[in-house]
Formats: C-alpha cells, structure tokens, sequence
C-alpha cells in the first residue's frame, strides 16, 4: 500500500465516519492498521475519540495499546537516526533533502499518535509517572512537529509539490496550530514556564495555522476545522470571557452541512452555534435530529442531553431540564457527581406538586453526590469539587437548603453569557432571582449560610442587569457582594468572580484602568477558592483582550 492510495483510503474512511458509519470506517481501516501509518492513525484515532466518549477503561486500554501499534507502524517509516532524538541537531538543509516524502510523513503521523496517547495516559491513571510520561510524550510530539515545521518552511519553494506534500503541510498546520492555540489559553505563570522548556503559545499564529489548515483539501482539514470550532462554541466560553466568534464558526461549518446534511457531529455543532446566538428553540429541534441521525454511538446522545439540559434550565422549562439531567444522570459515565447534582439542583427549582410526581427525593439525591465524585491525572475535577462541596449542605440530620442552585451552577458554566443574548428569558430569571431575594429577606431564622446566599444572588442579580443594559445597577449588585467580604463563610468564591465581573463591566464602559484594576485585583488577592484554575483561565483572556501583558505582575 503506497502513500498515495493510503491516504485515498483514508479518505474514505473519514467520509464514512462523518456520515455516522463508525464501524464501517473502522472496518476500512483494520486490515491495513498494522502495515501503513496513516491506516494506523486512522484507526487508532477512531478508539481514542470513542474511549474519550465513553469514559469505560476497557475502551481506554483499548485505545492505548490500538495506539501503542500505531506508533510502532509508524516508527518502522521513519528515518533511521531520527531527526528528533538527537537534541543538538538543528534541521539543516542536507538533512532535509534526504528526508523521503514517506519519511516525512511518519514524522508528522508519530507526533498525532504520540498526542493522542499523551492525553489518555492522564485519564487512565492517577499515578504521578503516568503524569510525567504523559507530559514527555506531549513534548517530544512538540519537538516533531516544530522540527516538521522547519522542514515544510525549506521546501517551500521547492518546484515537486504533489498531493501528499500537501497532506504533510495540513499535517504540520494541525499541530502547530493546535499547539499554539490551546497552550495560549494558559495563565502567564505557567505559559512562561513551558516556553521555558521550548513550548510557544502564540494564539494568533495557532488561529491563522488551523485557519490555512481548514481551508486546505488535505485529510487534516476536517482537524482543523473541529479544533477551531471546539474554540469557538466552547473553550472561549467556559476558559474565556464568553464573547465567542460565531461569524467564523458558521462559515467553518457551512461546507461541511452541505456535504454532510446528517452527520451527526456536524449537526451537532450547527445545534450549538444556534445555542450561542440564542436561538435555544431551533437549537433544540437540532438537537434531535442529531440524536435521530445514529444510535451506534450513545455517547454523541449524552453531549445533546447535555446541551439540551441547559437549553431548557435558560427557559426555566425545569421539567424538561430535569428529564435530560436524569437520563444523563442514567446512562453516561462523564461525571456522575455532576449529573445527580445538577438533577438534584434542578428538582430544587420544580413547584412542590411537579416535585411529588416525579418521585424523586432531592435530600438523598444531593447526599450521593460526595460518593460519586473522581479523580483524573490524580486531581479532582474542579466542577465535581464545587458541586460536592454545595451539596454537603444536605449532610446534616438538619439540611440546610440551597438557594437557586440550577442557576448558581448554571453560572459555574457560564451561562449567563449565553442567555444574556435574550432579554426575555433574562428579565424571567431577573424575575426568579428577585422573588428568591425577598423569600431570604423574609426568613426569620437566618442559618450560618444566609451571607453568602444573599452574596450569591447579588452576583447573580447584577448578571442578568449586565445583560439587560442597566449597568448602574448591575454595579451596585456586583459591590454589594464585595462589601459584604467578611461576612461570606463559605463560598469563598464569590468575591474573586465578582471582582472579574465588575471589572468585565468597566471594560463594556471603557474604563480600561478601572477594569484591569478589578480584574488584576481578583487574580493577586485570593488563593484556594473554588474553580481557582477557570477564573485565572477567564481571567488571562480578558486581561488579553485588554491587552495588558500578564507579565507585569508577579
């Protein structure tokens, strides 16, 4: 099997996948696994992607030994001495041109490879040599990918550029492009110390690598086109500012809707650009379709109970949220502690006699959640922590009960910045949130954690007046919060995120020194709150679109 009909195989085998027809795709690529490259990755990259979606550690170990292979099969095609493991080597010209095309293209398919194992590594174990191994792989793939880079920058004048040169070039775009991005979105402090050990996190250069590479017909372009688009509809939100570019996300999946109208993962983009625009009921027929599209892989069902749980949580439609929160709650293997929380959280919103139908006891459902939570690359996961941490409220013979907890964690992710795009459904849940605060003024026995309930509402408060264009008082809500600092007893977080909404809000006014004031203020001040490591996230990317440098501060 040459390259050239490799990579026409490929070919086909990603059409298949993007037309739902996983096994198929699979079944295309198995007989050739072991004896070409590009078969190997394709295929190895197909049960990594399912183990990620699955979470079941027999498809993880699955995907770590069908990519064990891959790299072997790759290995076998590369250059002998390789150009990588002797580090004093700087790619010269003589080097490259003995370089063959197969040669190059091993180079590029190891590094894919050797990423893709990088990151099951960390979910597999929490061993802390699992941690470091999986932190050398990612390096040495970097190191290919820069050297490939070099290599592709030598020969671009080069007069014999064919298909599979091209297919390198899209290779290469991928990985830098992708580099580049994802460690841009990285606070200052720990960026500095990876360019410190040769990584670079240059975010322009990342988006105009993937931007050459989704414009290109190679294989990768698809690649670069779901990188981009993980970008736009979800890291710039729960990892940024919330303010995403929907303009490029639509025009990076147009093609694709044309070529693949019931693809389900392409459905399922379209169904969450809509959600950022706003249009939640379009999004939600979306939804379904997507699910309608396939049934051999649930999982792709879980992301749209997902989506369509919060689609609903925004319309306050409470019983439909808690229907998709429970299925989720059922069948997927993500987050359970999140899943019952979030049920449990929603049930809390239901009207008593909606409650009594569904048959479900909220005190023990908030109870499960500590015995349910996990560990990835040895860490708690953040979102887990927070939600076990509202949850032991319940712990007591006495149970303390949560305020607003749907739109608390509703908050967590983000979402106001979504709903915000609908003054109806903002003023409904200004609506909500006022009624809960009279409630709470109203209570004669205040508990130990009536501060930081009111503390919490304020926040919430002052974000549905952001939204709605009644800064003034958004201010006022975001300062009251602020004030009342020393009286918070538990959710320490609060201060922090506030002291970054306040400073978003000064930025919407264009009182730049006021914002990185509150914003720098937010990022020195406070240490071990919950979701510590999103807010230094969200805070790196509004500081950058104040185009501060971080590096001033310590």
């Amino acid at each position: 099997m040459d390259l050239k009909c490799a990579l026409e195989e490929c070919s086909m085998a990603l059409n298949l996948f993007l037309n739902n027809k996983f096994s198929e795709a699979l079944e295309l690529l198995r007989p050739w696994s072991k004896d070409s490259m590009y078969h190997a990755l394709g295929y190895s990259t197909i049960l990594v992607m399912q183990a990620a979606m699955t979470f079941e550690q027999q498809d993880i170990q699955m995907g770590i030994s069908t990519m064990k292979e891959a790299l072997q099969t790759c290995q076998r095609f590369r250059k002998r001495s390789t150009v990588v493991e002797s580090l004093s080597n700087l790619v010269s010209k003589q080097s490259v041109d003995q370089l063959s095309e197969e040669e190059m293209h091993a180079e590029i398919c190891y590094a894919e490879c050797l990423l893709q194992k990088a990151a099951l590594t960390f979910v597999q174990d929490e061993n802390m040599i699992n941690f470091i191994k999986g932190g050398l792989k990612i390096r040495t793939s970097y190191q290919i990918y820069k050297e490939c880079h070099q290599v592709l920058q030598m020969t671009q004048g080069n007069k014999s550029k064919n298909e599979t040169y091209y297919q390198f070039e899209g290779g290469v775009k991928l990985g830098i492009g992708a580099f580049n991005l994802m460690l841009s979105l990285l606070p200052g402090r720990i960026l500095r110390l990876l360019e410190f050990i040769g990584f670079s996190g240059n975010r322009e250069l990342g988006l105009c690598q993937l931007r050459e590479g989704a414009s290109g017909s190679s294989l990768r372009a698809i690649l670069c086109t779901f990188t981009l688009l993980v970008y736009h509809t979800y890291v710039s939100l729960i990892l940024g500012t919330g303010e995403a570019n929907l303009q490029e996300a639509v025009s990076l999946l147009e093609p694709y809707l044309q070529k693949f109208p019931n693809g389900c993962i392409i459905l399922f983009y379209a169904a969450r650009i809509d959600i950022l625009k706003g249009n939640f009921e379009k999004a939600q027929l979306r939804f379904q379709e997507c699910i309608a599209a396939q049934q051999e892989w649930k999982q792709i069902h879980h992301l749209c109970y997902w989506e369509l749980m919060w689609c609903y949580t925004f319309q306050q439609n409470w019983l439909q949220a808690y229907r998709y929160a429970d299925l989720l709650s059922k069948e997927s293997k993500w987050s359970k502690a999140i899943y019952v929380f979030q049920k449990a959280a929603i049930l809390c919103m239901l009207p008593e006699d909606d409650l009594k139908r569904t048959g479900e006891d909220i005190v023990s459902l908030f109870r499960q959640v500590d015995g349910l939570k996990q560990r990835i690359a040895g860490k708690s996961i953040p979102t887990e922590k927070f939600a076990v941490r509202k949850a032991r409220r319940y712990a007591s013979s006495q149970p303390v009960k949560l305020v607003l907890p749907a739109l608390e964690m509703m908050y967590v992710w983000n979402g106001f910045a979504i709903v915000g795009k609908r003054a109806d459904l903002t003023e409904n849940l200004l609506v909500t949130i006022e009624k809960e605060e009279t409630a709470l003024q109203n209570e004669t026995n205040g508990n130990e954690y009536y501060m930081d309930d009111v503390c919490m509402l304020q926040l919430l408060k002052g974000l549905c007046l952001k939204h709605l264009g009644r800064l003034m008082q958004a201010e006022l809500c975001f300062s009251k919060v602020i004030q009342s600092e020393k009286q918070i007893k538990y959710d320490s977080y609060l201060v922090p995120f506030t002291l970054y909404e306040l400073g978003l809000l000064y930025k919407q006014q264009d009182e730049r020194e006021k914002a990185v004031r509150y914003i720098e203020a937010a990022k020195n001040n406070y240490k071990e709150y919950s979701m510590e490591s999103r807010l230094h996230f969200r805070i790196h990317a509004a500081l950058d679109s104040l185009k501060v440098s971080p590096a001033s501060t310590p």
